[in-house]
């Protein structure tokens, strides 16, 4: 049995390679879009700018105009309209496959979902259910579950955008329970996903180390990664981050309440000398004036182990403790909690200068992680609400 030799017009031709040439996208990619062969598509173009074909194939007709300019102009409508049907029916295959593996119910709820982005009756065709069916579906009353579904999706809706979109389903549960609607971690998970409700992606992580080749003495490690502590004001853990902005790095250095896991004091500068980290201690005494034996754990950088801290530390009547070398979970919750400022924050944020930056990490460390972001190891409870029960 013979092949039919497929036989296309000029104007798609022309169409073609400008599509090809004006996007920027890969041969392969414009030619599979098209229903086309990549070696057809190149010898268009080569023919087109005058250049040999790249095949041995007999050479492809003249892209001359052959047709009269009205049938051209509708020629091309009709093959611009084909190519955003085509895009269409990509775009929404390239939603969640589970709409596709789901039942009526489902796909119905995905195109009700989509109806103001693609044309109902193509979503329909490419879903495999009839648009007689999607208006029925509409047109039933919503049971009691879909109409408590709505306003928990409400509910949801409103503390993502309060957040910042920070909350992932855990935490959304906790807050939902907090807030008096009984309802399950799982169902506040499927309704997320099914409305594409998401926190912001979490990048990998990756430990840093501390440069400890000084001379200064070293205190020995009195936490020994016993991270569980129930009095506020027991165990400060202490760190250092820094901060891209557009004038140059702004660091932090931060102390955190190891039971409450609130930050209890901060500093910023554009250095990393002694004087950042002796202002976060020195805030972080003035403000919760803590009684003699406090842990204070940190890494074993210079900043920490300097005589004018360490005068501090004793003047507080503290015991100074630090992390084995290179071993950054000596000092994990620091290391998440800075985790959690940039990845909720920093990533999400480009800073003209230091002061913008400032004025950001204030608003995040003050109000908004010490006083209304919930922390799974405080039994989602707020730093100030845990504060406040321990005291």
């Amino acid at each position: 049995m013979t092949k039919t030799r497929r036989e296309f017009t000029p104007e798609f031709k022309r169409e073609a390679i400008a599509l090809l040439e004006s996007s920027g996208r890969p041969t392969m990619q414009i030619a599979t879009e098209l229903g086309i062969s990549p070696s057809m598509l190149r010898n268009w173009r080569a023919l087109a700018h005058g250049a040999a074909p790249r095949s041995r194939a007999a050479p492809a007709p003249s892209l001359a105009n052959t047709t009269s300019p009205a049938d051209q102009a509708a020629e091309i409508a009709r093959l611009r309209r084909e190519l955003d049907r085509t895009r269409m029916e990509r775009d929404i295959l390239k939603k969640p496959h589970r709409h596709l593996r789901g039942g009526a119910e489902m796909r119905f709820g995905f195109i009700e979902q989509h109806a103001r982005t693609f044309p109902v009756r193509l979503m329909c065709r490419v879903l495999g259910v009839s648009p007689s069916g999607y208006y029925a579906w509409r047109s039933r009353p919503e049971s009691q579950r879909a109409q408590a579904n709505g306003r928990l999706l409400q509910e949801v809706r409103r503390l993502h955008t309060q957040h910042q979109g920070r909350y992932g389903s855990p935490r959304m549960h906790a807050a939902l329970r907090s807030q008096g609607h009984r309802v399950s971690r799982g169902r506040v998970e499927r309704l997320m996903r099914r409305h594409g409700i998401r926190a912001l992606a979490r990048r990998r992580f990756r430990p840093t180390t501390t440069d400890s080749r000084h001379t200064l003495p070293i205190a020995p490690n009195l936490l020994q990664q016993k991270f569980t502590v129930f009095e506020p004001n027991r165990v400060w853990l202490a760190d250092i981050t820094y901060i891209p902005t557009g004038e140059g790095w702004l660091y932090l250095a931060a102390v955190l309440d190891l039971a409450t896991r609130k930050v209890v004091g901060w500093a910023m500068r554009d250095h990393m000398r002694t004087e950042l980290t002796l202002g976060a201690l020195i805030m972080a005494a003035q403000r919760q004036r803590p009684g003699p034996g406090l842990i204070h754990h940190s890494k074993r950088g210079s900043q920490y182990a300097a005589e004018a801290y360490a005068q501090q530390l004793a003047l507080m009547k503290a015991k100074a403790s630090m992390s084995r070398t290179g071993c950054c979970y000596d000092n994990a919750p620091m290391e998440s909690f800075f985790h959690s400022l940039k990845v909720e924050l920093v990533h999400q944020r480009s800073w003209a200068s230091r002061e913008e930056a400032r004025q950001d990490l204030f608003g995040y460390i003050e109000g908004y992680y010490n006083r209304q972001r919930i922390h799974s190891a405080l039994g989602y409870l707020t730093p100030e609400q845990a504060e406040r029960e321990a005291s």
